[in-house]
This record gives C-alpha cells, structure tokens and sequence, in this order.
C-alpha cells in the first residue's frame, strides 16, 4: 500500500467520523469559520482550563477535506496548552503553503500530514485550511 492510499484512507475515515462533530456545554469560545468559494461552514467550540484546550468539537456543513481536517485539528489539539495549538495551526498552515516541507518538522501534525498533498489542489486548500484558521482567531 502506497503513502497516497493510507492518506486517502485516513481523509475518508476522519471525514466520514462524527466522534468530534457535537456540542460543548458551556464552551469558553465559540467561533464561526465560513468559506465562501465553496459554502463549508462551521462552528468551532472549545472548552480552556488553565490555558488547556480541556474539550473541542465542531458543527456545521462542509466537503470530506474540510471536515476530516476539522475533526484531525480536534484530535491534535485536546489536552494541548493555548500556545502548543498554535504552533499546531502554524505548521499545518505552513505545510499546505509548502514553506515546511522537512518531514521531521511535520510530524508534530500526525495525521494531519494526510493533507499535505492538498496544496496540489488549489481549490481544495480553503477546504483544508477553515478550521485551522477559525481555531486560530478562537485563541488570539
């Protein structure tokens, strides 16, 4: 089995995971995250103690990359402090517009590496990219 077919296999295995996909009860921020270019939308909540991502989950609507990416960003990021998270958003975030491409310095995203290829698809990047970019005005 190649590196693409395991990649694809854990997109369509994140994506099609609701494990993520609820609600919080009383979330400490809550942000909506929208991509115009193709209608994915989603409501980004997180539960913080102690400068600890405690809980996340997501919900709304979008394509298999926007919601395999969002649920992949949830699993990273619990139990991570404020700062590690964001790190985690800058590293993904690098990884797609390629200015990180040593694999060493991907590892820290685990399965988000699936997604590294994305940035060969142009029009799937904003797909990719949503929650990242929702999480990380969630924090600042």
């Amino acid at each position: 089995m190649n590196l693409d077919s395991i990649y694809t296999e854990i997109i369509t295995e994140y994506s099609q995971s609701k494990h993520n996909e609820r609600t919080i009860d009383s979330p400490t921020k809550s942000l909506k995250g929208h991509n115009p270019s193709c209608g994915d939308e989603i409501n980004l909540e997180i539960k913080i103690k102690d400068n600890i991502i405690e809980d996340a989950a997501f919900t709304g609507v979008g394509c298999a990359i926007s919601r395999a990416s969002t649920s992949i960003m949830i699993d990273l990021i619990k139990g991570k402090r404020i700062k590690d998270a964001l790190n985690l958003v800058d590293t993904f975030i690098g990884m797609i517009k390629r200015e990180i491409t040593n694999d060493e310095d991907l590892e820290i995203l685990e399965d988000a590496m699936a997604l590294k290829n994305i940035s060969n698809l142009p029009a799937r990047v904003k797909c990719a990219v949503l929650a990242w970019h929702t999480l990380k005005q969630a924090l600042e």
